[in-house]
């Protein structure tokens, strides 16, 4: 059985980022953190005193609110009220609690009274003990806000829609984009299901329509090959068959049909598999090479024909082709074969199931099980009078 691969998006490589872009992609993903006055890329200058970014939140002064700006003016002085911020980024694949505490260390002893909050950013997974060790540092220097970034916490981010422009923008995924192609292709696959089953019949119904289907990139048809070398080295790519009927996924087709015995247990069966009587004559298929005459058709089914009804059944190797797979119906043809031209995508994952058909549309169908194969019918079929017709 053939397994579906399943489509998520694995951990991002924040180490392959260069230090001084992992710091711009936590500083864009802090600008919505707190109402900045200000946020300063201190980081890039080189000597930064231990801060990779510095912020000031603007502290609310109900007393003497301010007017609104224009969204074009400069923005407004720090002031004294202004609460200041460290963030500090660290692009390593492992952090433990000493090297967490040894960079905190170094943060300048003169700055820390200055600081209300402190925001450290690592490109690794922190454990239990080194976020304790960090709230205790920080209470130790006597830091307000305290808040430790890991990777998942720097990935949570990056996952939420409005952040979906960062996500793009430094690893080339955007699941807005995955959304909007999702719901392109839903609506491009219930299109084609209402135009099959406008064109091919309605579902919960059984159907034996004449089909064709297509490949539109082989520009040969009508016309395969004459040559029988190249025939089978580049077959032609299109072929005459049966539309069955709707399933959930997709349109049943058909494949092969042979003669099927079913035991009256309605487990065992057998089938006349030397002979598919699904194969179209060139009256039905111009491109058929059925011969027209086998002079042991009317022996296969006058035997067939004369067991009882109950036991007939007709085993059918179909193919689903999903809607996905299937570009357009041209429910027209041409001159060639007129009726439904089916357009399918090549090469396309290909699914296909067998099953016996009752013949007395009383009985469920039945599945070939290999192992409840039994040998029924014979090797030579002998001579028989009836009309194959019947």
């Amino acid at each position: 059985m053939m397994t579906t691969p399943t489509k998520t998006i694995g951990p991002l490589h924040f180490e392959d980022l260069e230090p001084k872009r992992f710091e711009d992609l936590v500083r864009q993903l802090a600008y919505d953190f707190r109402p900045w006055r200000v946020l300063e890329p201190t980081g890039r200058a080189g000597s930064d005193d231990g801060f990779d970014a510095r912020g000031f939140e603007i502290v609310e002064n109900f007393s003497a609110p301010e007017e609104p700006g224009d969204e074009d003016d400069p923005p407004a002085p720090v002031t004294d009220n202004d609460r200041q911020w460290l963030i500090q980024c660290k692009r390593e694949k492992v952090i433990t609690p000493g090297r967490l505490k040894t960079h905190l260390d170094n943060i300048a002893s003169d700055e820390r009274p200055r600081l209300h909050g402190l925001l450290f950013v690592a490109a690794c997974d922190f454990s239990k003990t080194a976020r304790d060790r960090f709230r205790a540092w920080c209470t130790e220097n006597h830091i307000s806000e305290a808040y430790l970034w890991g990777k998942g916490d720097i990935e949570d981010q990056l996952f939420q829609a409005k952040n979906d422009h960062l996500l793009f923008a430094y690893f080339g995924i955007s699941l807005q984009i995955r959304q909007r192609r999702v719901l392109t292709t839903l609506r491009s696959k219930l299109s084609i299901k209402r135009k099959c089953e406008r064109v091919l019949g309605k579902p919960n119904e059984e159907h034996y329509k004449i089909i064709l289907l297509r490949d539109p990139t082989d520009t040969r048809y009508p016309y395969k090959p004459a040559d029988s070398e190249e025939a089978k080295q580049n077959p032609f790519r299109w072929k005459v068959t049966y539309f069955l009927e709707h399933e959930p996924k997709g349109i049943l087709v058909e494949r092969r049909r042979f003669m099927a015995y079913i035991a009256d247990d309605r487990i065992g069966w057998d089938c006349i598999e030397k002979i598919d009587d699904g194969e179209l004559s060139r009256g039905v298929d111009p491109w058929s090479d059925k011969p027209q005459h086998d002079p042991e058709a009317n022996k296969r089914w006058s035997f067939w024909a004369d067991l009882p009804q109950p036991n007939q059944g007709w085993l059918k190797e179909c193919e689903l082709i999903k809607y996905e797979d299937i570009l357009d119906i041209d429910e027209h043809g041409d001159r060639i074969l007129h009726g439904p031209h089916v357009y399918i995508r090549l090469p396309r994952e290909r699914l296909f199931l067998s099953f016996i058909k009752a013949l007395d549309n009383f009985s469920s169908s039945v599945q070939p099980d290999p192992k409840m194969r039994i040998s029924f019918f014979p090797e030579l079929f002998p001579d028989h009078q009836s009309d194959p017709s019947v």
